[in-house]
């Protein structure tokens, strides 16, 4: 499995020849778009940095809400939460998707704002292998809560993402928080990463800071 994360919430997961892409944004976050086509894509709200359809290349199935989904072997979970703590009165609902390929499960928040997982979340999501967790708050959990909610899941891979790097327009805090709190500076990488199911940590989660 293939990872690329392009900044803010936008990864592209990729199988093969399968390519998932995850909460595409336009060009007004001061950010390059992601460019090509993909078979899948996953909407975790409606936010102009999250859902940018129209510049996925292809025809792809657009999975936008909860429930449970399967397309070109991949299998899709979308849990309903909140992007606020106030059950979606300050900011709507948003949908976390659980992502199955190559005997890997990879979660990916969106813009949770909930401070806790209900038991209900958390049994959905599962054993996870990757977790991308936002980490900047002002609009989602901040580093952390994050750090606490990652911690629940225990998954053996985490990649922080919406969180404050250069050329960002939307102000949000750094990662540091999350960092801090985990007790790890994270492991550097390029903007792509291969994972496989073999190779992952068994000891220790491992947190990966990618580069957009």
């Amino acid at each position: 499995m293939v990872i690329t994360w392009y900044g803010q919430a936008c990864f592209r997961i990729q199988s093969g020849k399968v390519i998932v892409l995850v909460d595409p944004f336009d060009k007004s976050i001061g950010l390059s778009p992601p460019r090509g086509e993909a078979h899948i894509v996953l909407v975790t709200h409606g936010h102009k940095d999250h859902n940018n359809i129209k510049s996925v290349g292809g025809d792809p199935f657009v999975i936008d809400g909860p429930g449970e989904y399967e397309k070109s072997g991949v299998k899709v979970t979308g849990i309903a939460s909140f992007h606020d703590e106030n059950e979606g009165r300050d900011r709507g609902t948003n949908t976390m998707f659980v992502v199955e390929m190559e005997g890997m499960r990879v979660a990916h928040l969106g813009d949770l704002g909930q401070n806790e997982l209900s038991d209900v979340q958390r049994e959905d999501l599962g054993n996870v292998d990757i977790l991308m967790v936002p980490v900047g708050g002002v609009y989602t959990i901040d580093g952390s809560v994050a750090a606490s909610i990652t911690n629940i899941i225990a998954p053996k891979i985490v990649i922080p993402m919406h969180y404050k790097i250069p050329d960002l327009s939307i102000k949000l805090e750094t990662a540091a928080q999350f960092l801090k709190e985990l007790g790890q500076e994270g492991k550097v990488n390029d903007s792509k990463i291969t994972v496989k199911q073999n190779a992952l940590p068994e000891e220790r989660m491992e947190v990966i800071v990618m580069k957009p």
